[in-house]
């Protein structure tokens, strides 16, 4: 949401571009996770595996063109890689930027505490799915429980963000804004990124608790959320600088009256 309205390449945060930002966001969620990945491509697993090599090998059988497709196969995980090194980067630093919101002070911490972080994880991770799981399970439950009422908080006082959910509102987005409706398709993209790890992940978890922990706590967890900046945004235009932190009340925020530092 900071990148469709906030920036360089950010619009106008009036009452038709949030309504169409925040449709684009919710049918990006259902259309390429909960049609694309959870009630099709998670039925094309191997002998309970997934992946994009095993896509391509079950692709290659059927059609008998195995070393196109294997290479194609091989392309798709060369992405995998690249996104599997930026992805976990991103979202570090996306949290620990909360620091930044709260005082300057931490500017110069972000990124050190960001490394710890994803050194601490990467050598957690060593303890296997059964390990990992019982760790982060119950927190991943709770935030997600923290990031709903956040969103149901201000959905209450600007019930008219809910006319979000018409996808009229998103097409309505691109004839206002034109090309530059398509760059910030571009930020809205990123609510997807990683959705393809539920296809790499049957063989962790198998597709029922995906499916099920998707489509009841994940997806109305994050629509809750964005419809919930979304409303921020319409009642107070001026938290497009960060509208997930500014979603919080002020006793939930750490903050410092320090002053801020030299340069």
């Amino acid at each position: 949401m900071r990148e469709c309205f906030y920036g360089q390449h950010g619009v106008s945060p009036n009452h038709a571009n949030v309504l169409g930002v925040l449709s684009l966001i919710l049918w990006s969620l259902i259309l390429i996770i909960s049609v694309k990945y959870l009630t099709l491509i998670l039925r094309a697993d191997n002998r309970g595996e997934g992946g994009i090599l095993v896509l391509a090998t079950l692709v290659s059988d059927v059609l008998r063109r195995g070393k196109f497709l294997f290479l194609l196969g091989l392309f798709g995980a060369a992405l995998l890689y690249a996104d599997g090194m930026i992805t976990p980067a991103i979202s570090v630093m996306g949290a620990v930027e909360g620091l930044h919101v709260a005082t300057p002070l931490f500017d110069h911490y972000v990124l050190p505490i960001a490394i710890i972080v994803l050194v601490g994880l990467f050598l957690f991770q060593s303890r296997g799915t059964t390990g990992v799981g019982a760790v982060f399970g119950p927190i991943t439950l709770i935030w997600f429980a923290a990031i709903s009422l956040l969103g149901l908080r201000h959905i209450i006082h600007a019930p008219q963000v809910l006319a979000a959910i018409n996808p009229i509102h998103a097409f309505e987005f691109f004839v206002i804004n034109g090309s530059r409706g398509f760059v910030v398709l571009g930020a809205v993209f990123l609510v997807v990124t990683g959705g393809e790890a539920l296809y790499a992940d049957i063989g962790h978890f198998g597709t029922a608790p995906i499916r099920i922990s998707w489509f009841a706590v994940v997806l109305p967890a994050l629509t809750l959320n964005y419809f919930g900046q979304g409303a921020l945004l319409l009642v107070e235009p001026d938290a497009a600088v960060n509208p997930f932190y500014r979603m919080a009340p002020p006793w939930a925020l750490f903050s410092s009256s320090a002053p801020t530092p030299a340069t």
